[in-house]
C-alpha cells in the first residue's frame, strides 16, 4: 500500500506514495492519470537510523501513528525500509494477512521443489515458504548462490548448502535468472555432512 518514490537515483527519496491517496487523486481526476501530479500527493519520507533498537522503533510507530519508515546508515544512505508488520512478525512470528499473496517469481512444483526467479529477495522467499535461508551476505536468492559458489554458475549446475539443493535453470550474461530449489531430507543432509567430514579429515 505504500511505495517510496525517488528521483535520479534510488537513494534520493522524494516521499512515500500511499495507494489510498493515489486512488483518491484518480477519482478526483475522473480516472485520468495524466492529470495527477504524483509529487503533490506523496507523504514526507520518515528516515530512521539503522542502529535504533526494535523496541524504540515500535514505540515510534505507535507515537507517529504510521507504519512505514526508511532506514538509513550513519552516512545517511538508504539501507531499506521497515514496517510495523515487520517488527511484529519478528516478535510473534508470521502474521497472515487477507491481502498477502504468493510472492511473485516463486512457483511451487508438484514434486515439492520451488522454481524461483533469481531476483526474488531471500527474505520474501523465506516468508513465503517458511524457510530460514541466511540473508546476511546477499539480498537475492541469486546473490546467495553466487556467494556460496564463489562464482557465477552455468545453467545446469547444482549446489547443496543450508539444507537445500539449488539448480541453475537460466543464466543471462552474468545474472542467474531462474533456479530450482528443493529442501533436502534428513538422511540426505546427514549423508552430505558425513561426506564433508570425511573430506576434511
Amino acid at each position: 500500500t505504500r511505495i517510496p518514490l525517488w528521483r535520479d537515483k534510488p537513494e534520493n527519496i522524494l516521499g512515500v506514495l500511499h495507494a489510498k491517496d493515489l486512488l483518491r487523486a484518480l477519482r478526483a481526476a475522473d480516472g485520468d492519470a495524466s492529470k495527477i501530479d504524483i509529487t503533490k500527493i506523496v507523504l514526507p519520507p520518515w528516515f530512521v537510523p539503522e542502529m535504533r533498537l526494535v523496541s524504540e522503533q515500535l514505540k515510534a510507530f505507535r507515537t507517529r501513528k504510521t507504519h512505514f519508515a526508511l532506514v538509513v546508515d550513519e552516512y545517511g544512505e538508504v539501507e531499506g525500509m521497515v514496517t510495523l508488520e515487520d517488527i511484529l512478525e519478528e516478535i510473534v512470528g508470521d502474521i497472515a494477512d487477507e491481502h498477502d499473496t504468493v510472492v511473485a517469481g516463486v512457483r511451487t512444483q508438484p514434486d515439492g521443489s520451488v522454481v524461483v526467479d533469481g531476483s526474488v529477495p531471500i527474505r520474501d522467499l523465506n516468508r513465503a515458504m517458511d524457510w530460514n535461508l541466511p540473508d546476511e551476505e546477499a539480498t537475492t536468492i541469486a546473490g546467495l548462490v553466487i556467494h556460496e559458489a564463489r562464482s557465477i554458475p552455468d545453467r545446469g549446475q547444482s549446489f547443496t548448502f543450508h539444507g537445500f539443493r539449488f539448480r541453475v535453470l537460466r543464466r543471462e550474461r552474468n545474472r542467474i535468472t531462474a533456479l530450482r530449489i528443493a529442501p533436502l531430507g534428513g538422511a540426505e543432509v546427514a549423508q552430505i555432512e558425513k561426506a564433508r567430514a570425511g573430506s576434511a579429515g
